[in-house]
């Protein structure tokens, strides 16, 4: 790690130089975490607007501290594995992510049905865990995905307590463009978070696609508010007694790991 200090400071001594080399890595990192694949080396000056020589020096000096790691013919690099192993680090730590994705996992088991852990992440709601169902056809998504706010269940219950304002300065156009085409009005958007506050599951269906809905209940943090949800992703065509059973299950999960959080 002393490599990747040096790096930062060794183009200049004084304060702008730091903030301008730490700047660069994070750019770096929150460019790989959303491109979510290993990205040839050459292509990285033109991405992050800075110096090939830069660049590759930066990619020279993280990998050998263990932070990326460089394949292929090509030169392609992604995270490496002391990024995993300060994520393993991370998960085992945290309580509520340590329980949630155990929750997750037996969630999955009891019901069949591809179930998620999530939280908000910046101006995205990211799957944190997920564990799929046992369906022929199975309903899942990657951990680590990013996704657009408005299009979940999930995001409506972590922006239930924030004010229209705050809800608009966290949603783009872009957001509000559904996958199928759709436009939904922002001011139907916020309307919909604010009816999800207080309460133990909020459903959406078609949002993402056609043949699925979501059922998302909030983990209530020491805050008294949602810091977390734990969701069933569900075909959108099962029965009224299918979905009746899925929530109640759901809600007792979500009060589970709510109850034990606020104790913590």
């Amino acid at each position: 790690m002393d490599l990747v200090l040096s790096a930062l400071t060794e183009q200049k001594q004084d304060q702008n130089g730091r903030e301008r080399g730490i700047d660069r890595v994070l750019k770096l990192f929150a460019y790989l975490n959303d491109y979510g694949r290993p990205v040839r080396v050459a292509d990285l000056p033109k991405a992050l607007g800075a110096p090939r020589s830069t660049i590759y020096e930066l990619v020279r000096v993280l990998t050998e501290a263990g932070l990326l790691e460089v394949t292929g013919e090509d030169n392609r690099v992604f995270f490496g594995k002391l990024m995993y192993l300060y994520g393993t680090n991370y998960v085992r730590e945290n309580d509520l992510i340590h329980r949630g994705t155990a929750e997750v996992d037996r969630l999955s088991r009891e019901t069949g049905e591809t179930s998620e852990l999530c939280v908000l992440y910046r101006n995205k709601q990211a799957i944190i865990h997920m564990s799929p169902g046992s369906r022929p056809m199975r309903i899942s998504s990657e951990v680590g995905s990013q996704i657009s706010i408005p299009w979940t269940a999930s995001g409506r219950v972590l922006l239930a307590h924030a004010t229209a304002d705050e809800i608009a300065e966290r949603i783009t156009p872009d957001d509000l463009l559904l996958p199928d085409g759709r436009l939904l009005p922002l001011a139907d958007f916020v309307q919909s978070c604010h009816d999800a506050r207080g309460r133990e599951i909020i459903v959406t269906r078609g949002l993402i696609n056609s043949f699925t809905q979501c059922f998302a209940a909030p983990i209530i943090g020491p805050s008294g508010r949602p810091e977390a949800t734990i969701c069933l992703v569900v075909p959108i065509d099962i029965n009224e007694a299918q979905s009746e059973r899925l929530q109640e299950t759901l809600i007792a999960s979500g009060r589970k790991l709510s109850v034990q959080a606020a104790r913590r």
